[in-house]
């Protein structure tokens, strides 16, 4: 399947999608960088979670082609929250990679969390963020096991919008599509040969049932990468923005806040200066 058949919708404001060469060229990049990474620190290989989503599938693809089949160690982590039929499809990605996966079931995990603190437990987003938490375990159990670095799979705008768990699924040692937008993830992904049901699956960090990110988040992807691009990344101002794309002033003040507000999650634990005794 060609890239340029990877159809946004028909209201996207802004249309940051590479050509083929400049795909090609970030492919070889991002198949260097999962080589050099793994290579630096002088691991066997990579272990990812694999949810069946475009992100970790297009991770997946690229650390076989850097590693090989034997280099990467798949885990499929599905809770009771998690709809089956997208787990199925995580299954279904590591069989036609062909790599070693595990099934594991995190839900007996989760509710021994749950059950040591069930205050907590009636909060969905506690809750949810238990799950993410309970997989980067399980992600770096293995990969310290057998000396492999543990893949993430963020990319540009859950990173600068914050939407991940803190210490769940950005606790890993690398993030090879983080420098992509959504729009070129997919991209990407059609021209690695990603199954273009995955390419255009809606996205969900699976927290709970039925959650997904567009609805969780306020916008969808494409309005979302194209004001980030544009005004966070880009020089456009507040008004010089809603002109351009023609989004309303609430969909820009929501990205500024989304990204404003995360802002924690990108830089290491603050600590006081030391006091010069």
């Amino acid at each position: 399947m060609s890239a340029d058949s990877v159809l946004l919708s028909d209201d996207t404001p802004f249309d940051l999608r590479l050509s083929e060469s400049e795909l090609e060229k970030t492919r070889t990049h991002l198949v260097t960088f999962i080589q050099q990474i793994v290579s630096d620190a002088e691991a066997d290989g990579a272990t990812l979670g694999i949810s069946g989503g475009i992100d970790s599938t297009t991770t997946a693809h690229l650390a076989v082609e850097a590693l090989g089949k034997d280099g990467l160690h798949g885990l499929v982590m599905p809770s009771e929250v998690n709809n089956p039929d997208v787990m199925s499809d995580a299954e279904r990605v590591a069989e036609s990679l062909g790599i070693e996966y595990d099934v594991i079931e995190i839900q007996p995990i989760a509710e021994q969390f749950f059950d040591a603190y069930p205050d907590a437990a009636a909060s969905q987003m506690a809750a949810g963020n238990v799950y993410v938490r309970t997989r980067a375990v399980l992600n770096y159990f293995v990969a310290n096991h057998e000396n492999r670095i543990v893949l993430g799979t963020g990319n540009r705008s859950e990173a600068m919008t914050g939407y991940f768990t803190k210490y769940g699924d950005q606790a890993v040692d690398c993030n090879p599509i983080g420098g992509l937008y959504k729009q070129q993830v997919r991209q990407l992904a059609a021209h690695i040969g990603v199954p273009h049901d995955l390419v255009m699956q809606t996205p969900t960090a699976g927290m709970w049932v039925d959650q997904t990110d567009e609805e969780e988040m306020g916008l969808d992807y494409d309005t979302l990468d194209a004001i980030l691009a544009l005004h966070i990344d880009g020089p456009l101002s507040t008004h010089a923005t809603i002109k351009a794309l023609n989004v309303t002033a609430e969909q820009v003040e929501r990205v500024e806040s989304l990204v404003a507000a995360s802002e924690h999650k990108r830089s290491m634990p603050p600590a006081p200066e030391p006091l010069s005794l």
